[in-house]
């Protein structure tokens, strides 16, 4: 099959022109604020690893220049133009932000003695990439303090770039987070992390190359960095609203917002500085309420609460709102305008999706015929680049109402594979349904298209014309979206439909993120990777006894399930692991076998065998499972 991408077909190229009339692209302000207060520009921008592998360069989107092509829609060319801006900004004097170096930002507040770190981006070398650019133009300032915003891997895996696990432990700065962050940024990138970090690697187009008909960014971020994810627990735990704190001289205000854009999520105000830091609550964009690569459905109309008590909270003393993405708002008015914006978004969302739930609307029909008013579809910071309107409608209906419709004909489908065999044979066979899908590929129906030869696909995954046709009605569809992720989404589908599956080129769950599972969390996390029915013949028992806390646990593989106890037990179990807490994670990293177990630090008393039968029945994930092929 050929890979060399195609041009836009007349249809698209005929939707970007009427985007270009649609929309106020005159409205510079954006382009004003995002290079408001640039100090210094890192160039080249590339950062490597230790044997030369490049992790980041943002210096690949320098053809985001000039008018949007066909091939991309102007309304993400221009979020893209935004985003890739990069560099040293000074948000306010003793507040400065690195835009540019990761899918995130990472800001610094300088403090009496030295510089507190808010949000250390994803990677530890774009972290310290970072910290040296803010140092060769504000001086050789030590970090004072580490603040987490909120639990996603992105805001504080590259800490060990700008601190050290010593310097913590030795008390020589704080780092401050949410309550709850240790659990929900650990249980996020784990339970689930292999399928989360699949998709993520399409959600990001890991595999595409950058360029008018390739990846232009991701609406939030330009993409993620592929470098060393590494994590420091907190020392303090935010735990309520108005908790004030000093750090350095620093003074904060925090506002907890739980269950918005993370599970665990704060703001921060600085009085001193009359700055509000608004995480990643307020961004310009709208934002998921469920992400492409999955997670727990987020919680608009607690969203939409807590913008409006941040405004309550600080909006008549607050001179600029910054994020953990894009760039500030400044003047009193316009972040109170931008807030408020902000927060009827998602309470719109969430209320009209309730609406419409009440009249009998499924979420695939509210998501196609709700329409935002227009104050809200003028204002470029509420446009889908990450989020959209149509997955974030049916994300509503899904916390409210689950997978099912109420329509008993889809209770009990058959699987994709079995589905598309039938498809196809009612169709007429496989050839005749490439022929009418290249009508409707020729009319502009570029959905129905990827509809019906997805069905040819999972029934005939050889069809090489089935697949070529699925790929280029694909690629037509990326080309069409506002939404980055939709685009990189509809891209990486081609790109595995004619090269072949391309792997996760980042995984979170990093040996730092599984050290700080806890006991239970940890068994858990083996728990999920039991192969059921091949242990259902299966019973053992382990104890595990953690010397250094005196916590025991019983762990049982009954009936195809591993659980586990803390209350004391009758009896003995087949064998006891004996460790500290911290050599514990070896169980989840280093394999099950009694030399690797000693190797760590776990000593093995009673039948070894054990751990071998444990070991034949775990199933790991699979990071480069098929998407969009059976």
């Amino acid at each position: 099959m050929a890979t060399t991408p195609k041009p836009a077909q007349p249809s698209i190229a005929q939707q970007q022109a009427e985007i270009r009339q649609r929309f106020p692209f005159s409205d510079t302000q954006d382009f004003d604020d995002a290079n408001r207060g640039l100090v210094g520009r890192r160039d080249p921008n590339a950062v490597t690893g230790e044997d030369g592998t490049t992790l980041w360069d943002n210096d690949t989107y320098a053809f985001l220049e000039g008018d949007a092509p066909d091939t991309v829609n102007p309304s993400l060319w221009r979020q893209s133009q935004l985003v890739a801006t990069q560099g040293l900004f000074e948000v306010v004097e003793g507040i400065y932000q690195v835009r540019g170096f990761d899918l995130s930002n990472v800001t610094f507040v300088e403090g009496t003695e030295g510089v507190v770190v808010i949000d250390p981006l994803l990677s530890e070398e774009t972290a310290a990439a970072a910290l040296a650019l803010y140092r060769e133009h504000r001086g050789d300032r030590q970090v004072t303090g580490v603040i987490y915003t909120h639990s996603h891997v992105d805001h504080f895996g590259g800490v060990k770039g700008v601190t050290t696990q010593e310097d913590v432990d030795a008390g020589r700065l704080p780092v401050l987070a949410p309550v709850g962050f240790i659990h929900h940024a650990v249980s996020e990138n784990v339970y689930a992390g292999t399928a989360m970090g699949r998709r993520a690697a399409y959600m990001y187009g890991a595999a595409l190359d950058r360029g008018p008909q390739g990846q232009v960014g991701a609406g939030l971020g330009q993409t993620t960095s592929t470098g060393t994810i590494t994590l420091i627990p907190p020392t303090v735990d935010i735990t309520e609203t108005g908790q004030e704190e000093v750090v350095d001289g620093v003074r904060m205000i925090f506002q907890m917002a739980p269950d918005t854009e993370a599970p665990s999520e704060m703001l921060i105000y600085f009085p001193d500085f009359k700055a509000l830091c608004a995480a990643e609550d307020a961004t310009h964009t709208l934002h998921n309420l469920l992400t492409l690569r999955g997670a727990v459905v987020r919680d608009p109309h607690a969203w939409s609460h807590y913008l409006t008590e941040s405004i309550d909270l600080f909006g008549d003393r607050t001179d600029v709102v910054f994020a953990s993405h894009h760039w500030p708002t400044w003047g009193q008015d316009r972040a109170v305008r931008y807030l408020s914006i902000q927060r009827d978004l998602y309470g719109y969302l969430h209320d009209q999706t309730l609406r419409l739930i009440n009249k009998g609307w499924t979420g695939t029909e509210i998501a196609e015929h709700l329409p935002l008013p227009p104050a809200l579809e003028n204002a470029w910071s509420t446009h889908g680049y990450y989020g959209s309107v149509s997955h974030n409608l049916k994300a509503v209906y899904q916390r409210y109402m689950g997978w099912f419709d109420g329509n008993p004909a889809h209770l009990w489908q058959h699987t994709p594979v079995e589905a598309g065999k039938r498809y196809v044979a009612f169709m007429g066979g496989a050839d005749a349904v490439v022929d009418k899908a290249r009508g409707s590929f020729g009319e502009g129906d570029f959905r129905w298209a990827a509809e019906v030869l997805s069905h040819v696909v999972f029934a005939q995954p050889d069809h090489a014309a089935a697949r070529e046709l699925l790929a280029d009605t694909y690629e037509q569809l990326g080309y069409g979206s506002e939404n980055g992720t939709w685009r990189n989404f509809y891209l990486s589908g081609a790109t595995e439909l004619r090269q072949g599956q391309f792997g996760t080129p980042t995984v979170a769950a990093s040996p730092d993120v599984i050290a700080n599972l806890t006991p239970p969390m940890l068994f858990d996390a083996i728990a999920v990777q039991i192969d059921g029915p091949k242990a259902w013949g299966e019973t053992l028992g382990i104890d595990v006894h953690l010397t250094d806390s005196g916590e025991r646990y019983r762990l049982r593989l009954t009936n195809g399930v591993l659980t586990y106890s803390a209350a004391p037990q009758k009896g003995t179990a087949d064998v006891t692991l004996r460790t500290d807490a911290r050599s514990l994670p070896a169980l989840a990293l280093g394999g099950l076998s009694p030399e690797r177990l000693t190797e760590a630090g776990i000593q093995v008393e009673g039948d070894a065998s054990v751990l071998g039968r444990l070991a034949a029945v775990l199933d790991a994930g699979d990071q480069d499972f098929p998407i969009v092929t059976p």
